[in-house]
């Protein structure tokens, strides 16, 4: 066949030039970094969306003070059974899809919450806007896929960093949006924000081809989401039903047998929902569990501080503070994550992730014993949750980035959504524990028991304890490990040569 036959002669006329630039045109890091972050900021915004009216929801739905308490708890619950499950399926079906049907099920429960004025149909809008948490695992790792190396620690960090920001920062909007609007206005602008979100994700966020094969593993998202279930609603509501009562200790011991037979499932399946043969690998198994720690500490300042900011002043412990002033109070520990993570990037690039960990929890630590003295103003409580934030912003940027390191690229997703099941863990386990000093060391009060100085000095003490427990986890973190190391699965540069994916483990310093 000779050079000028037509199976051989460039196909000049089949696309034009603007056509060609348009399949190699590419979206910058940043756009991609920022779209991914605000993504992030919205899903994380359903934290904290109705804690402005928690108090007032028995009144406006009709129901009991127990029941109400249901809004925010089916949330957390949902976030941490369904963020593991959309991992895997992002890692199958392609992380991005799955970011877009979570931001979508973010906008329909916001509107089914919208539209509610009774118990259930509430409950239901928050359990899908709970789902809707798994898109910052998600996003984490799409970052992974489509950033240029030399830009991923940064993003990873900045994107981590929404979880405590968005909360932080929609806690004042939504409390003053409950004291001076209908309160159905917060999941209407929910459900706005998510279909902005949806919209951007769609048109900025390009498709990955990194796939893992296999087939879904249907029984074990049963068997965790069963496990998980039965374990963090003991946990949250063993204060409320009594420890020892049949009903928690049967929903506790049943929870823990689910989940040691779902691992024993799992270890026999060839494509398990978690591969946990990577989990109890000693970087990812120590990392783990050392964000556990991270979000125990962290969620003392959500569930302490407000306690202290707005007790009444009558009993020499409260600042006497309101709702709008006490979130204001918070916010800056939330703003202080965002600030710290170019910091946290450029600390894990230069020393390793781990190092930013024990530092992170080292200063979480610190800010809690300095608790003892900084609980008799407001700016000194401001001052705390300031320096707890910072501490978490160390943290809380190392964690996926420890992980990712440690993984396939093939499972990241997946595993990201194992380690926010863990930062709920320890979230679950600190509001359970606070609420059980708060409510036994009392003293009497004019409306009732309020705590007392001593009950604030075991809180932050405990919390100081478990986030020196989290540096002493980092430090079994190897300094050296077997590191997956890959190039993003999309073109990175412009123009039309494509960077390959490889999955071959490299010797890291960590």
């Amino acid at each position: 066949m000779s050079a000028s036959s037509p199976e051989l002669a460039p196909s000049t006329s089949v696309l034009t030039d603007a056509e060609r630039r348009r399949l190699t045109r590419r979206p910058s890091d940043r756009a991609m970094i920022a779209v991914l972050a605000a993504a992030g900021l919205v899903a994380a915004f359903m934290q904290t969306l109705v804690v402005p009216v928690i108090p007032h929801l028995p009144e406006l739905l009709d129901t009991t003070s127990a029941d109400a308490q249901w809004v925010l708890s089916s949330t957390l619950l949902a976030a941490a059974i369904s963020t593991p499950i959309s991992g895997r399926l992002g890692d199958m079906y392609g992380k991005r899809r799955m970011v877009l049907v979570l931001l979508g099920i973010l906008v329909m429960g916001s509107l089914i919450s919208a539209l509610s004025v009774t118990l259930i149909p509430m409950l239901i809008g928050r359990i899908l806007q709970g789902i809707s948490l798994g898109v910052i695992a998600l996003g984490i790792s799409v970052l992974r896929d489509v950033i240029h190396p030399k830009n991923l620690a940064g993003a990873v960090a900045l994107v981590s960093a929404t979880l405590g920001v968005g909360g932080a920062v929609g806690l004042p909007l939504a409390a003053v949006i409950a004291q001076n609007f209908d309160w159905h206005l917060l999941f209407w602008l929910a459900a706005l924000l998510g279909a902005g979100s949806f919209v951007l994700v769609l048109s900025i966020i390009p498709v990955s081809t990194l796939r893992t094969g296999g087939s879904f593993d249907y029984a074990g998202a049963v068997g965790l989401a069963i496990g998980l279930t039965a374990v963090l609603l003991a946990v949250s509501k063993g204060t409320e039903w009594g420890w020892t009562s049949p009903v928690t200790l049967s929903i506790l011991i049943g929870g823990v047998v689910v989940l040691v037979l779902w691992g024993f499932y799992e270890l026999r399946r060839t494509d398990p929902l978690v591969d946990l043969r990577v989990t109890a690998r000693r970087p990812v198994l120590f990392t783990n569990l050392a964000s556990i720690s991270v979000g125990f500490a962290f969620f003392v300042t959500s569930a302490a501080l407000p306690v202290l900011l707005e007790s009444p002043t009558t009993g020499g412990v409260g600042l006497g503070q309101s709702l709008i002033t006490t979130s204001l109070c918070l916010m800056p520990g939330g703003l202080v994550m965002f600030l710290v993570s170019p910091l946290a990037a450029r600390l894990s690039a230069t020393k390793g992730p781990r190092v930013s960990l024990i530092l992170g929890s080292a200063i979480i630590a610190c800010a809690f014993g300095l608790g003892f003295l900084l609980m008799n103003e407001v700016w000194q409580v401001l001052l705390l949750s300031t320096i707890v934030g910072a501490g978490t912003g160390f943290a809380y940027s190392a964690l996926p980035t420890l992980i990712m390191h440690s993984v396939p690229p093939t499972e990241t997703a997946a595993a990201n959504g194992l380690n926010s099941v863990m930062r709920t863990l320890g979230s679950t386990t600190s509001a359970t524990l606070i609420g059980i000093i708060l409510a036994t060391q009392t003293m009497p009060g004019a409306d009732g028991p309020l705590p007392t100085a001593q009950a604030f000095h075991t809180i932050f003490f405990v919390a100081a304890g478990v986030a020196l427990s989290g540096v002493l986890l980092a430090l079994f973190i190897p300094r050296r490990e077997r590191q997956y190391e890959h190039t993003a699965s999309i073109p990175v540069h412009t123009g039309m040569v494509p960077v390959q994916t490889g999955t071959t483990p490299v010797q890291s310093a960590g």
